[in-house]
C-alpha cells in the first residue's frame, strides 16, 4: 500500500496536476496550513484526507503528515510536483521489488516554461520514496531532509517540477524563502554583514551562471542565476535586520 503526503498553501495553480498525477495511489494525505484560495476544495476532489493545520515549519509540517500516513510506503512530493506515467511504473516496481528501504528519484525543474540542465539543477536526486517504518522527517524550518534507515538506492524516472511558472512565483518565493532561511540561520546564532550580503549574492551568481553553466539554458538559465543571487543577498540582508532588531532588546 503507498501513502502520498503533501503539505500545501496557497497551491491553486499546481495542486490539480500533482494530485492528478497521484490519483493511482492507494491513499493521498494533504496538510494544508491555512490556504486563502481554493486550494482545500480542490484537495477534496481527489481525497477525503485533507486537515487543516497550523505552520511551525517544513520540517514538523511534513512529519505530521507522514504521522497520518498508513501505507507501508509513502511517497512524499511537493504541490509543484508531478509523477509521471513512467515514474510511476518505476515507483511501483521499486516496491515490489522490495530490495531497498528508501529510493532517490532525480528531479526535473522547470522554470518559466524551461527544463532547466544545468545550473546545478539537474539531476537533481531527491529522497522521496521509503518504507514508513523506516523514515523521519527534520525539524528544520526550511530545507529539511528526510532520513531513512536501511539501503537508499536510486530511481531513473524524473520527478516533474515546476518550480516557477512565471516572474511573480519567483518573486514570490524568493521573498518567502529568503524569509525562512533568515530565521533559520538567526536562530542557529548566525551573525552577518552588508558586505556578507553582497558577496553571498555576487558568488551564488557566478556559481550558478558560470561554474554549473546555467548559461547553456539560455534566457531562463540568466534569469535563474539572478533569482538565485537575488534570494541569497535577501536571505542575509534579512538575517541582518534580525541581528539589529535583537541587539537593540
Amino acid at each position: 500500500m503507498l501513502s502520498v503526503i503533501i503539505i500545501t498553501k496557497n497551491e491553486a495553480q499546481h495542486i490539480s496536476r500533482c494530485l492528478a498525477s497521484v490519483s493511482w495511489a492507494d491513499e493521498i494525505i494533504v496538510l494544508d496550513s491555512g490556504s486563502s484560495d481554493n486550494t482545500v476544495e480542490l484537495c477534496k476532489v481527489y481525497t477525503d484526507k485533507v486537515f487543516v493545520t497550523d505552520w511551525p515549519g517544513f520540517g514538523i509540517q511534513k512529519q505530521r503528515a507522514l504521522d497520518k500516513a498508513g501505507g507501508d510506503w509513502v511517497l512524499s512530493i511537493d504541490a509543484d510536483e508531478q509523477v509521471s506515467p513512467q515514474l510511476q511504473a518505476e515507483i511501483i516496481q521499486a516496491m515490489q521489488n522490495n530490495n531497498a528501504d528508501g529510493f532517490e528519484i532525480p528531479r526535473l525543474s522547470s522554470y518559466c516554461g524551461r527544463e532547466m540542465k544545468h545550473g546545478g539543477w539537474w539531476p537533481d536526486y531527491v529522497l522521496r520514496l521509503f518504507k514508513r517504518e523506516s523514515g523521519k522527517f527534520s525539524s528544520e524550518l526550511v530545507h529539511e531532509r528526510i532520513y531513512v534507515t536501511g539501503k537508499i538506492a536510486q530511481l531513473t524516472q524524473p520527478l516533474l517540477h515546476e518550480a516557477f511558472i512565471d516572474p511573480e512565483e519567483v518573486l514570490h518565493k524568493i521573498n518567502s524563502y529568503s524569509s525562512l532561511g533568515a530565521r533559520k540561520l538567526h536562530e542557529a546564532g548566525k551573525k552577518t554583514s552588508l558586505s556578507e550580503a553582497i558577496l553571498k549574492g555576487l558568488w551564488t551568481f557566478i556559481r550558478t551562471y558560470f561554474v554549473k553553466a546555467a548559461f547553456l539554458d539560455g534566457r531562463q538559465g540568466l534569469m535563474l542565476a539572478i533569482s538565485n543571487a537575488e534570494g541569497a543577498y535577501y536571505k542575509y540582508v534579512k538575517l541582518l535586520d534580525l541581528n539589529n532588531a535583537q541587539g537593540k532588546k
